[in-house]
């Protein structure tokens, strides 16, 4: 059985900080395993079922194996055992982070948030200082904003107009939905005053936003309040605009800009909520025989509401991340003041919908429900303008450093503002799905706003008739690759046997082998479908846009009188929409649901945080939290602590998002401790996949910068591999980064050795190749010989930081 033994301290923490090993004997080498996506335990990683924890909690640690946990107090001879080879191994994992206790799954609901966070990191390289670099992030920033007000305005949406407006000031909508009865007008009680009812409905859409601040906070801490080494920047000197970001020591700790943004997105989710509840109360007031005091109040709440918007902009345009120090500064006044009086503007909105009204009856949609076509306008200006910033910053990147850094760059720079709109989208069905799906509910199962029924807002309807165009586009899309792959396989099939000259050939295995291949190189195309369907979004949220203003009917109505054809495909597509709309929010309830209650389930949903939540909150506060802010410190604190400690030589091994994260720690290190370590990748999607997206952090430049301080870099990969691959540095000087590629199968057919067919490996257990023992053990050779360091710079750690 396997089994994991806890220490109350860790396992190095017993040795004292100034013998390196028994009897002055040099210290052992050291082998670091970083997993990658979907996790692991620490008994697959060490290939031992009794494991040991050296450091860390049960939300990221660091293992060995039993025997080897005393290695560093034994002799070498004490060391060896037989059929060992290699140096002592340790395993960090950090698969919790992402895909640990069941409410994790909620995450799901976030996802919006996440892909526009993924878009502040995308755009094309340049120095960090330049204004267009500054204004893009401005942007996105407002992107995110934007989503936060379009998902509490949909709250909104279901709460004050669907449920308190529309069906419970219909008295056959009431009678049917018994727990609304008590607000029915019929009742004449209390409640059934149009303003009331908005007052107690909008209970919902408070509590959603205060959830998404506590959530924020919440993993704030658990997850990204690990301090990194500090080390002082000077950002005024030439040199330092290009340094690459991820060396900078403030990179992964962005607790001030965490702050102030979740200060301004709840604010501007209660000010949401206030305009909602603020316009239809003074859009009766001015009405002829209207109270003045209350219309007078109401204008003056208006005020308020635009002041607050108008603070709540000018906290999110103040200043991005600051990289160059550890920036643990609060802005305290911003962050307790601003949500503060929003709030506050809440409660009195609240109070001004409360007001006795004895004549207002609610009828049709609720006044102000437009507003969901100057946000979805808002978006698409702010998308257009990144637009504009990344092409800039493109064509001066292009100009000012060669063709070939930005040669594999997606959509010509373009990727941030294509994800933008992608997040857009998800938005706009997360919020239109929940209001098609609880109008239907409400109604009856009849149409949404084919009748005189329950309806939402047109535009959502309009929003909802594009998808099924959009999927036509998508479908298009995968057949045409679907051809390509088909094709690729057919020209690979000759070349083959190639790497297995004294086998025997079968057709079948062969069709295997580059059929896996060439499915493997899909993911260099990703870029022709994110760059069509993006555009396409895009292009159908304006149509929707136009045909809501122009016709202020459904698509279904606004088709009444058109040829046959058009009428009928109208109509359908309108149907097929809501329920496609509705059918996207209710399977991502119940995907959350199944990875709330099924581990497995909430491995799979860990893999796409491992991808989408590397990157730290610079956008969006509430997006899911960003577990390198807990893992990079990690290993950083590690590498320095054992290489200070014992002065062993280290080696580095991530294997797949492992792999990012060991070179985003090895950029931490100081240039002393990066002297005596190595970096072995494999399956590594370094400049396959972040190299592309992300160009500004991990392109050729920075790569090769890395490489430059790093000489002893060793990267693995197959053909067969769809996400890892060569890193393909731009220079040839020092040694080359790329092994040639492993072969996959290790062997094609059955031998003496091999009676069984071997596996196509694709991504996975590249430890497996006996080459792979060979390239660390090569690594490690180059490294030079350590010494037991002196007693003053093994102690110089403890203080929790380092010179540099």
């Amino acid at each position: 059985m396997a089994s994991t033994t806890r220490t109350d301290t860790p396992a190095d923490a017993t040795q004292p900080a100034t013998s390196a090993g028994a009897g002055g004997a040099p210290p052992p080498d050291l082998e670091l395993l970083v997993h990658g996506v979907g996790g692991t335990t620490p008994q697959e990683m060490l290939d031992d079922p009794c494991t040991s924890l050296v450091t860390g909690d049960e939300t990221a640690a660091v293992y060995r194996r039993a025997e080897d946990v005393d290695a560093e107090r034994r002799s070498p001879q004490e060391r060896e055992e037989p059929g060992r080879e290699g140096p002592i191994r340790e395993a960090y994992v950090w698969c919790n982070l992402t895909s640990g206790n069941s409410s994790r799954a909620l995450w799901l609901l976030l996802l919006p948030f996440m892909v526009a966070n993924l878009a502040h990191w995308m755009r094309p390289p340049a120095d960090r200082r330049e204004r267009t670099v500054r204004t893009y992030g401005l942007f996105v920033r407002l992107v995110a904003l934007s989503l936060t007000v379009l998902l509490i305005a949909g709250a909104c949406e279901v709460a004050l107009d669907l449920v308190a407006w529309q069906c419970a000031g219909s008295a056959d909508c009431a009678a049917d939905t018994s727990w609304l009865a008590f607000l029915s007008p019929e009742n004449h009680g209390w409640w059934s005053q149009p303003g009331r009812r908005l007052a107690l409905a909008a209970v919902l859409p408070g509590a959603l936003t205060g959830l998404l601040w506590y959530l924020s906070n919440r993993t704030w801490s658990a997850y990204e309040s690990s301090p990194p080494l500090e080390r002082p920047v000077d950002e005024a000197a030439p040199e330092a605009g290009n340094r690459p970001a991820l060396c900078l020591p403030g990179f992964w700790y962005g607790r001030r800009i965490v702050a102030r943004l979740r200060a301004a997105h709840t604010a501007a989710g209660f000010l949401t909520i206030a305009a909602g509840l603020t316009l239809p109360t003074t859009t009766y007031d001015r009405k002829p025989g209207g109270s003045g005091l209350q219309d007078a109040a109401g204008w003056a709440l208006l005020a308020l509401i635009t002041l607050g918007a108008a603070a709540v902009v000018a906290v999110v345009c103040h200043r991005g991340r600051s990289e160059t120090k550890v920036d643990g500064e609060l802005d305290r006044i911003t962050i307790t003041a601003l949500p503060g009086a929003a709030l506050a503007v809440l409660a009195l909105s609240v109070l001004h919908a409360g007001w006795s009204r004895p004549g207002w009856v609610s009828t049709g949609k609720l006044p102000g429900n437009q507003a969901f076509c100057a946000i979805v306008i808002g978006e698409g200006a702010l998308i257009v303008a990144m637009a504009v910033c990344a092409l800039a910053l493109h064509r001066a990147a292009r100009s000012g450093r060669g063709g070939y850094a930005l040669g594999r760059t997606p959509l010509l720079g373009l990727a941030g503002p294509a994800v933008a709109t992608l997040a857009c989208g998800l938005g706009a069905v997360l919020a239109g799905g929940v209001a098609q799906r609880f109008a239907d509910w409400l109604d009856g199962g009849a149409t949404p706003g084919e009748g005189p029924g329950i309806a939402p807002p047109v535009l959502l309807t309009w929003l909802a008739t594009a998808i099924p165009a959009l999927l036509l586009v998508l479908l298009g899309l995968l057949l045409i690759f679907s051809v390509r792959v088909w094709r690729v396989r057919n020209r690979l099939l000759p070349t083959i046997m190639d790497g297995y000259p004294e086998e025997r050939p079968d057709a079948v295995r062969t069709r295997r082998i580059a059929g896996t291949i060439a499915r493997a190189g899909l993911t260099d195309s990703v870029p022709w479908i994110v760059g069509p369907v993006a555009l396409f979004t895009l292009l159908l949220g304006a149509l929707a846009i136009v045909g809501a203003w122009v016709t202020d009917e459904v698509p279904g109505r606004a088709a009444d009188g058109a040829p046959g054809v058009v009428d009928a495909a109208a109509q359908t597509a309108q149907a097929l929409g809501s329920w496609l709309m509705g059918l996207a929010f209710l399977m991502l309830i119940t995907w959350a649901r199944r990875a709330y209650r099924s581990p497995a389930a909430r491995r799979t949903i860990g893999i796409l945080w491992d991808v989408g939540t590397f990157w730290p909150r610079a956008a969006h506060p509430f997006a899911p939290p960003c577990y390198a802010e807990r893992a990079v410190p990690d290993l950083t604190w590690r590498m320095e602590t054992w290489t200070r400690r014992y002065g062993g030589r280290l080696v580095i091994s991530g294997h797949s998002q492992g792999s990012v994260l060991a070179a985003a720690a090895a950029w931490q290190v100081d240039h002393r401790t990066r002297g005596r370590i190595a970096l072995l990748t494999y399956g590594s999607p370094l400049e396959r996949l972040y190299g592309r997206w992300f160009p500004a952090y991990f392109g050729p430049d920075q790569l090769l910068s890395l490489h430059g301080e790093m000489r002893r870099w060793r990267n693995l990969w197959r053909y067969t591999d769809p996400i890892g691959g060569p890193i393909r540095l731009p220079d040839g000087s020092g040694p080359e980064v790329d092994c040639d590629p492993f072969k996959d199968p290790m062997v094609y057919g059955r031998t003496t050795e091999h009676p069984l067919p071997a596996p196509i490996l694709g991504h996975g257990d590249y430890q497996a190749d006996p080459l792979f023992d060979r390239e660390r053990a090569g690594l490690l050779a180059r490294l030079p010989e350590q010494t037991p360091p002196p007693p003053e710079e093994a102690g110089q750690m403890s203080s929790g930081r380092s010179s540099g």
